[in-house]
């Protein structure tokens, strides 16, 4: 693209004097491999018929571009239509995606879940796509950083110790009696007791604030003595063995660090004291942003009991973030419900540090709905947890492709695609027979689509030739194959992953129009079109690597 696009510009600089910006666009095959406008744009600037500049252009770029192109042509008004040489089409059949990137050192923070809660699905909806986005920059020449960040203080831990006092009272020694595979699960069952005793029992919610000052005193203190603070202490370790465990089960990359609320309080109470009179103000005892001359609302940073709120934490963690990290661009990833928060909390670090708040950028993911369309709400405990969808839809594996040689492997390909195909912002209806299925835009049938044209290769030796002319059901896969660069960069550049799952599912699409008109095994042109499987394998293989799913050999 860049051979053309410098030759056009050329072109349109030699004959005219003009600079201008030449795009290539991709148009339907039969009008080549590549298409431009770029004689429209003259044709404002210079005031001349767009079809004559476009003639123009076509004729000196065949002449310069000979060995190159095979054809330049114009239609319509005055689009410029290129189809390459077959041998130039085939070298651009996956170049080096390592130059791709745009940053060279990027912070991700995603996932972060709170001690002493479970999992649930939209953690393992964030934490997919951050995994997949991470994957995407390293390859594009990114150096990435995964961060975790998760709330071990404040309300929903004093409720959660509330209900574990409740049972156990305060003898830690009698936490040796929860088996270790049930700890997240007596865990979670001890904050819902909790939730529910500080709606319905004033008492019981006078208790919880107590045991909420006390947890900040922990720290403050570091106290891990007291008999309450022993028990708080254990169980954000259960909280943080679980998480871990958790991420190994669905193979992604792990963490570089994790970041308690506990370690961000000091920094962001300091950075909101600083400038308390400049960017932040008093108010009734509370310490405050207000965001209404920017077009947002105001909020506390500082309560008037002085306590740090999730602002001043987020403030918080961009500190230690920045200071164990250098990177040229900080994404963080959050429930759509945190938009208008994050607004504020980023034009708060605008008036504190405009170099850093220009490094950042904020993604929101939308909620996973399944049968009713009802959105689950962990307060009550009615929350869907990650490890009930994995395991559904491992069964629903079991049942629907018992031939699968790994049910717990296509799972994971069906959820992971399911949560990718779809732009991240958007809800997703999650269908788990549709997810699973061999037919349809699924991870499954990517992997059988894979597993299927390994099992061709298996049939012959290949011995890779070398190919530089083509016949037209050939042609079109490799036309479809050099999509791919272009493809994974514009996945990176918008730190989206979905453009990857759209191509390889048309990609497999292409390849079975490919095999049912075009013999491979046995056709006097076996060993071309077999090194042409090999390459669709190699880029299919890829890609699902990019959005971490596995490809397999056989299914």
């Amino acid at each position: 693209m860049k051979v053309i696009i410098d030759a056009v510009s050329a072109v349109c600089k030699e004959l005219y004097d003009v600079q201008v910006d030449v795009v290539l666009t991709r148009p339907d095959e039969q009008f080549g491999d590549y298409a431009t406008n770029v004689a429209l744009q003259l044709s404002k600037q210079l005031g001349k018929n767009p079809r004559e500049i476009a003639e123009a252009i076509a004729v000196k770029t065949r002449e310069n571009l000979g060995g190159v192109v095979a054809n330049v042509t114009v239609a319509g008004p005055g689009f410029i239509n290129i189809t390459l040489t077959d041998k130039i089409l085939l070298s651009g059949v996956r170049g080096d995606i390592s130059q791709l990137g745009t940053y060279k050192k990027v912070l991700l923070e995603y996932s972060c879940p709170n001690a002493f809660k479970e999992l649930h699905t939209g953690h393992l909806y964030q934490t997919i796509v951050g995994d997949s986005i991470g994957r995407i920059l390293e390859a594009t020449g990114s150096t990435v950083f995964r961060a975790n960040f998760g709330g071990d203080v404040g309300l929903h831990v004093a409720k959660c110790l509330y209900g574990i006092v409740r049972q156990i009272g305060e003898d830690v020694s009698r936490l040796a009696n929860v088996p270790e595979s049930g700890r997240p699960e007596w865990v979670s069952a001890a904050y819902v007791l909790g939730a529910k005793a500080y709606e319905e029992d004033e008492t019981a919610k006078a208790k919880m604030t107590e045991i909420n000052s006390q947890i900040y005193g922990f720290h403050a203190n570091n106290d891990h003595e007291s008999a309450l603070a022993q028990i708080y202490w254990q169980c954000r370790d259960w909280s943080y063995d679980y998480f871990k465990t958790f991420y190994d089960s669905i193979k992604v990359e792990a963490f570089d660090k994790y970041y308690p609320e506990s370690t961000t309080i000091e920094p962001g109470m300091e950075l909101v004291k600083q400038h308390t009179g400049s960017v932040f103000k008093e108010s009734d005892g509370a310490v405050v942003y207000e965001g209404e001359d920017a077009g947002l609302h105001t909020r506390v940073f500082i309560t008037s009991k002085g306590l740090p709120t999730y602002e001043t934490k987020d403030l918080g963690v961009i500190n230690n973030e920045t200071k164990d990290f250098s990177y040229d661009k900080r994404i963080i990833i959050t429930g759509n419900d945190q938009s208008e928060y994050m607004k504020v909390v980023f034009a708060a670090l605008n008036a504190l540090n405009p170099d850093l708040a220009a490094k950042q950028t904020h993604f929101t993911n939308g909620t996973v709905r399944f049968g009713s369309g009802q959105k689950m709400s962990s307060r009550l405990g009615n929350v869907t947890r990650a490890v009930d969808v994995i395991q559904t839809v491992t069964e629903t594996v079991a049942t629907e492709n018992p031939a699968s040689s790994d049910h717990y492997s296509t799972a994971l390909a069906a959820i992971k695609y399911s949560f990718l195909k779809h732009r991240l912002g958007g809800d997703i209806a999650f269908d788990i027979k549709e997810s699973v299925s061999l037919e349809g835009n699924s991870g499954p049938y990517l992997q059988y689509a894979h597993a299927r044209a390994r099992s061709i290769l298996a049939k012959a030796d290949v011995s890779t030739v070398e190919l530089s002319e083509l016949e037209p059901g050939e042609r079109t896969l490799v036309r479809k194959l050099t999509e791919y660069n272009d493809v994974v960069g514009r996945a990176a550049s918008e730190f989206m992953p979905h453009h990857i799952c759209s191509f390889l599912y048309e990609l497999a699409q292409t390849f079975n129009r490919f095999y049912e008109q075009n013999r491979v095994i046995g056709d006097p042109r076996q060993a071309e079109r077999l090194t042409l499987v090999a390459m669709y394998t190699d880029i299919l293989k890829n890609g699902l690597g990019l959005l971490g799913l596995h490809a397999p050999e056989h299914m």
